[in-house]
């Protein structure tokens, strides 16, 4: 166990030479840190989760000067020192004073608060930041040591065995922090991910990829005032730290998403790529992303189990790990190539609520024909019709130019390398099929969602939209006969690119079945 005193000891402003005015203490599932004025003293926890053991002060100290070493790297003036804590005969606890030794403490520079990346994303950072901190990396990455025992700890097998370990240690939080189908999900993306790109992972070791990284690059362990300085990185398992370079790219770029700023995140990857050359990070980044944003959910998850976290902060950890595995989930729903899904159904099937979920949780813009029909008249997107099925706005020649304008932003999009979806009725065969030949001309990946649900829930949906003020749809009851004898049956496709959903299920169990196939791990 940690010495009873340390926390009593370290938490008194005598106990530093420097006779700080105060000392806050921060608590992590594995360390004990101690800011104290101008340095901060850091104190391992004797815990052992598995990939960690900290259980003997042999290796707390064995850990200490790990730590010092690695991180004097990226952060040379910041790691400054292994001190002992000795313990007298008194019982009292001092740095480096008389009686034996009882514990080890990692003394760094204290980085100035306002200089953190995560406070200065909040007040707004110029983009060009990001360019700055990926030709950082880059050096840093090409710096690092690698071959030997670091490639073979970047080996698939070693891969395999993080991945694996991860999900032997999340099991138990399965319906606490993650839903068994986000489990399950990302537990099949990745081992059929790894399955199909076994000869990748072999190139990246051939190529000198595995480098001794960071291992734990995320926004709260970057400073950049004065300088960039990266600190805190694994020094605990060498299987976590010698890894892809195409790892520690993705773990900023998932803490980027994470904390809301998505075209950070965009640029980061995009300049790192730039100034690396590395062709093959646009098909490891999702696969990563998942990994380190899953393991950031585990992690969290641990404090679920410290008798010492109190119930608010057990709370607050409960969220943020659900929040970690759900990003997981939607970065393991992402194919590798550009998608256009086309969701297809009557009105008050759900399409587009199913399309909003699905926009969100891929990173790709959902286009309404409902709404571009509007845009295209110069109408408020809210302004309520009246018209009678197929008549007014919803003629024949209005509906052609509006699928003609959904199909060029579409294309437009596809063309630039993105996912899209595009949310209409697309009641005729000859719409799906053009749709279907915009996709193969962007050598893009092509689903039709069928959206359908009971009738009765049909007619309670769009008598509840009726009273909605910012509802685009004009769909109403009394007209749903009409587009349904109009609707053609969707059996012009292959199978693999037609899903037919009932949204009156469960809203996870029509997400996990959508994310399924957009994988290929399911062919129903």
């Amino acid at each position: 166990m940690t010495h009873p005193q340390i926390a009593i000891s370290l938490l008194n402003p005598s106990f530093y030479p420097h006779a700080p005015y105060e000392v806050e203490l921060i608590q992590t599932h594995i360390s004990l840190i101690f800011l104290a004025g101008d340095y901060v003293y850091k104190v391992k926890k004797a815990v052992n989760f598995g990939f960690l053991d900290f259980t003997s002060l042999d290796r707390r100290k064995w850990y200490c000067q790990e730590e010092l070493r690695l991180n004097r790297r990226l952060a040379p003036d910041t790691y400054l020192e292994v001190l002992p804590i000795n313990e007298d005969d008194q019982g009292l606890l001092s740095l480096g004073g008389p009686g034996k030794t009882v514990e080890y403490t990692l003394k760094m520079r204290r980085l100035p608060a306002q200089g953190m990346l995560k406070v200065l994303l909040q007040q707004g950072l110029d983009p060009a930041v990001m360019d700055s901190l990926a030709e950082r990396i880059v050096l840093f990455h090409q710096q690092a040591a690698t071959g030997g025992e670091i490639d073979r700890n970047g080996s698939l097998a070693t891969v395999r065995f993080n991945q694996e370990e991860n999900f032997r240690q999340t099991e138990s939080y399965i319906d606490v922090t993650i839903p068994r189908w986000q489990f399950e999900f990302i537990r099949d993306y990745c081992r059929a991910f790894m399955t199909g790109n076994e000869e990748l992972f072999e190139e990246r070791v051939r190529q000198h990829r595995i480098r001794e990284c960071h291992g734990d690059l995320h926004l709260e362990h970057i400073c950049l005032a004065p300088a960039i300085t990266i600190f805190d990185c694994i020094e605990f398992n060498e299987r976590f730290r010698n890894t892809d370079v195409a790892a520690d790219v993705a773990f900023l770029a998932m803490d980027l998403d994470y904390n809301a700023y998505p075209e950070l995140a965009e640029r980061f990857v995009r300049s790192y790529r730039r100034y690396s050359g590395d062709p093959h990070i646009a098909t490891l980044i999702n696969f990563y992303k998942a990994y380190y944003a899953y393991v950031r959910g585990k992690v969290i998850s641990f404090k679920l189990d410290d008798p010492g976290i109190g119930l608010a902060e057990r709370d607050a950890a409960k969220g943020a790990a659900h929040g970690y595995f759900d990003l997981a989930c939607n970065y393991a729903a992402r194919p590798l190539k550009p998608f256009l899904i086309v969701m297809s159904g009557l009105m008050g099937t759900g399409k587009s609520t199913l399309a909003q979920t699905l926009a969100r949780r891929l990173g790709a813009p959902a286009i309404q024909s409902d709404v571009v029909r509007k845009e295209m008249l110069s109408l408020d997107r809210t302004a309520r019709r009246r018209d009678e099925y197929g008549q007014g706005i919803y003629n024949d020649s209005v509906t052609d130019l509006t699928y003609t304008e959904l199909f060029n932003r579409a294309g437009q999009i596809l063309q630039d390398g993105k996912s899209v979806i595009i949310d209409a009725s697309f009641k005729k065969k000859d719409l799906r099929l053009r749709a279907q030949d915009i996709a193969r001309a962007a050598k893009a990946d092509f689903l039709v969602v069928e959206c359908v649900s009971a009738e009765g829930t049909i007619r309670e949906r769009l008598e509840q939209r009726a009273h909605l003020k910012d509802e685009p749809s004009d769909g109403r009851w009394e007209l749903f006969a009409a587009q349904k004898q109009d609707f053609e049956a969707i059996d012009e496709l292959p199978a693999i690119c037609h899903l037919r959903i009932d949204t009156g299920c469960d809203s996870a169990a029509c997400i996990t079945r959508i994310f399924r196939r957009l994988q290929r791990l399911d062919q129903d």
